[in-house]
């Protein structure tokens, strides 16, 4: 298995444990993506269950440091952030 799994491979995995063409497979996953973006650009929470759950979480702004220059101050932005908190099972299966 590669060190990294894409969108490619989890396709290709779904491909060869299904009869559904690769096409469709392709589709469904991106059609899966496609809503979760959605609805965490919308502010929703997405719950998998048995998996986790994805949320955006809001960065204050800050005081930053730049190593370089350590002696001048960077404002770091409020931004939004995607946070993961995985399930029970999910957690179980790690362990």
């Amino acid at each position: 298995m590669p060190d990294n799994l894409t969108k490619r491979h989890i396709v290709l995995d779904i491909y060869q444990k299904t009869s559904y063409p690769q096409k469709e497979v392709k589709e469904v996953v991106q059609l899966t993506l496609d809503a979760i973006s959605c609805a965490l650009s919308s502010g929703q929470k997405v719950e998998l269950r048995n998996f986790g759950v994805f949320e955006i979480q809001v960065r204050k702004a800050r005081i930053g440091r730049n190593p370089n220059k350590p002696e001048t101050d960077v404002v770091i932005p409020t931004r939004a952030v995607v946070k993961f908190k995985p399930g029970k099972e999910l957690k179980a299966h790690l362990n």
